[in-house]
C-alpha cells in the first residue's frame, strides 16, 4: 500500500503525528494507499518554508515568473493522462471526465501565463501641479489553499497558479479522500522551476485546516467545499484577520420554458445531473418544467437515464463511476424511499445498483424523482449525487420565485427559443452563475467563477479578475517632483490645482 506523502519546502516528507487516513478506490473499495494527517508542527513547518521563500519570490520579475508558468503548463499538458487515470483511480469518474477536469484546470495555468496584462496597473499624470499618481498592486504573502475531493485537480489548480503568478506562495491542503492527483500537480510545478517552498502541500484532516485558519503568517485562504464548511473557514479566518474566498455548496436549478427544444433539454439534464455521479457544485439537481410540458419532458429525461452504462471509471464503456465513499453513497440513496414516503413520484429508481465483478465498489444507479415540492428532503438539501428532483411549475413568474427562494445561489439555466424571457431570466435570477441553454455555467478562465447567497462567502470570486485581485493588494503612490525653489511651508489641506 503506498502513502501519498506532504511535499514541503521542496522535498517529499513523511508524516510525523502518527495519524493516517485511508485511500480508497471507489470503484472496488479497496484501500489503496494510506495519507499521514497533518499535526499542527508540520503545518507549521510548510507555513515556515513559504513565509521564507516569500521575499525572493514575490519580487522575482514578471518575467521569471511566467515562463515557470509556461513551463508548467506544458509539463501538466504532457502528463495529463497520468493525472487523469490518478482522479479515476481514487474518486471514481470516468477517464473521459478526469481528462476535462484537468483540461479546465489548464485554462488558469494558461491564464497566470498572461499574468504580466492582469497585474498592470494605472497612472495618472499632472493631477496637480507636476504631481503623479500610480495605481499598483503587490502579492499579499502566503496564502493557503483548502481544496475538495470532487476535482482534486482543477479546483486547486483554480488557485495556486494565479496565486504564484501574482508573486504568492502557497500551502496546499487537498482532500485526503483522493490527494495523489494533487501531489503530482504540485510535483509537476516544482520540476517547472517552483523554487523550494514556494508552493506546499500538506494533508490532514480539521486540524490542518484549523491551524492553517488562524496561522498568524497566513494572509489569505481560498476555500471550496460544502456550506457549513465554507461558513466555519469564513468566519475563523476572518476573525483572525485574514482575507478569504470560500465557495459553499449548491442546489442548481434548471428552468425548462414550454417553448424549449424539449430533446435538447433533456440531453442537457441528464449531462448535467448525473456526470461525475452528480458530485459537481455546478451539477443540476432540479429541473423546474413550466406546465404543459412537464410529463413529455420527464418521459424524456427518464428514458435516457435509463440507457446509462454505470461502471468503473477505467472502463471505456461506463458513462458513470461510482460515489467516492460507501457512507456518502448509502446518504444520497437514502433519498430516493425518503422522497416517495413524502409524497413524490419516483419515475427512476438507481438505488440498490450491483456492478458485476466490482461488488464492492461505492455504486448507486441514477434517480429521477418527479413531483417534488419544496418541503421534501430531496429538494432542501444539497445531496450531491445522482438524484434528479423534477419541480412543476405553471408559469415563467412561479418558477423564477422558486429558485431565488433558494438558500443557494451558485449556478442556474434555462431552456427556451425565446430571447425576451432569456434576457429577463439573466437579469432577475439570483444566481452568480446563469447558462442560457447551458446546462452547466462554469466560466472559461478568463471570467470568474461564484455564486451569490450560501454558495460563497468572501467578496472575492475565484480565477479571473477576481483571483488576481484576491491575491494581491492595491496600493496608490503619489509623487512631486519640483522644479528648483520650489518650497515654503503650507498647512492648509493638499488640493489639486
Amino acid at each position: 500500500m503506498k502513502t501519498i506523502q506532504h511535499f514541503i519546502d521542496g522535498k517529499h516528507a513523511d508524516g510525523t503525528s502518527g495519524r493516517r487516513g485511508t485511500v480508497t478506490n471507489p470503484a472496488t473499495g479497496e484501500a489503496t494507499g494510506q495519507v499521514p494527517l497533518a499535526s499542527v508542527s508540520e503545518v507549521d513547518t510548510a507555513v515556515s518554508a513559504a513565509a521564507k521563500a516569500f521575499e525572493p519570490w514575490g519580487t522575482a520579475s514578471l518575467a521569471k515568473r511566467t515562463q515557470v508558468m509556461f513551463r508548467y503548463r506544458e509539463l501538466v499538458h504532457a502528463h495529463r493522462d497520468e493525472i487523469a487515470e490518478l482522479i479515476t483511480a481514487e474518486h471514481g469518474k470516468v477517464h473521459s471526465d478526469a481528462l476535462g477536469e484537468v483540461a479546465r484546470g489548464l485554462e488558469i495555468v494558461e491564464l497566470a501565463c498572461g499574468i504580466p496584462q492582469l497585474l498592470k496597473g494605472e497612472t495618472s499624470t499632472q493631477v496637480s501641479t507636476r504631481v503623479d499618481v500610480e495605481s499598483i498592486r503587490q502579492p499579499v504573502g502566503v496564502v493557503a489553499g483548502i481544496t475538495p475531493f470532487n476535482f482534486p485537480a482543477m479546483v486547486p489548480m483554480w488557485m495556486f497558479p494565479v496565486a504564484l503568478a501574482c508573486g504568492n506562495t502557497f500551502v496546499l491542503k487537498p482532500s485526503e479522500k483522493d490527494p495523489s492527483a494533487t501531489l503530482r500537480l504540485v510535483e509537476l510545478a516544482h520540476e517547472a522551476g517552483v523554487p523550494d517552498g514556494v508552493l506546499n502541500l500538506v494533508h490532514g484532516d480539521k486540524t490542518a485546516v484549523d491551524r492553517l485558519l488562524e496561522h498568524p503568517d497566513v494572509e489569505a485562504v481560498s476555500f471550496v467545499g460544502s456550506t457549513p464548511i465554507a461558513k466555519h473557514v469564513h468566519d475563523t479566518a476572518s476573525a483572525h484577520g485574514k482575507r478569504v474566498q470560500a465557495l459553499g455548496g449548491a442546489k442548481n436549478h434548471m428552468l425548462v420554458l414550454p417553448d424549449a427544444n424539449l430533446d435538447q433539454a433533456a440531453d442537457a439534464a441528464v449531462s448535467a445531473a448525473y456526470g461525475s455521479a452528480g458530485e459537481r457544485c455546478m451539477a443540476v439537481s432540479v429541473v423546474v418544467a413550466v406546465e404543459p410540458i412537464g410529463d413529455e419532458l420527464v418521459g424524456k429525461i427518464a428514458d435516457r437515464a435509463r440507457a446509462l452504462t454505470i461502471g468503473p471509471g477505467d472502463d471505456p464503456a461506463s458513462e458513470m463511476g461510482p460515489l467516492i465513499t460507501a457512507e456518502h453513497r448509502d446518504r444520497v440513496a437514502s433519498y430516493v424511499p425518503r422522497a416517495r414516503e413524502q409524497g413524490a413520484e419516483v419515475v427512476v429508481d438507481g438505488t440498490g445498483l450491483v456492478v458485476e465483478g466490482h461488488e464492492g465498489g461505492f455504486f448507486t444507479g441514477v434517480s429521477l424523482v418527479d413531483r417534488v415540492t419544496p418541503d421534501m428532503d430531496v429538494y432542501a438539501d444539497e445531496i450531491f449525487g445522482p438524484v434528479l428532483a423534477v419541480v412543476r411549475a405553471e408559469n415563467y413568474q412561479e418558477a423564477l420565485a422558486l429558485i431565488n427562494r433558494s438558500r443557494w445561489g451558485n449556478g442556474t439555466a434555462l431552456f427556451t427559443r425565446d430571447g425576451g424571457a432569456a434576457r429577463r431570466f439573466q437579469l432577475e435570477v439570483r444566481a452568480g452563475m446563469v447558462g442560457v441553454n447551458v446546462p452547466i455555467p462554469v466560466p472559461v478562465g478568463y471570467h470568474s467563477f461564484g455564486g451569490w447567497k450560501d454558495s460563497l462567502f468572501g467578496d472575492h470570486h475565484v480565477y479571473g479578475n477576481d483571483g488576481v485581485h484576491f491575491y494581491t493588494r492595491g496600493k496608490v503612490i503619489t509623487t512631486r517632483w519640483p522644479d528648483p525653489g520650489d518650497g515654503g511651508v503650507d498647512l492648509g489641506f493638499p488640493s489639486n490645482g
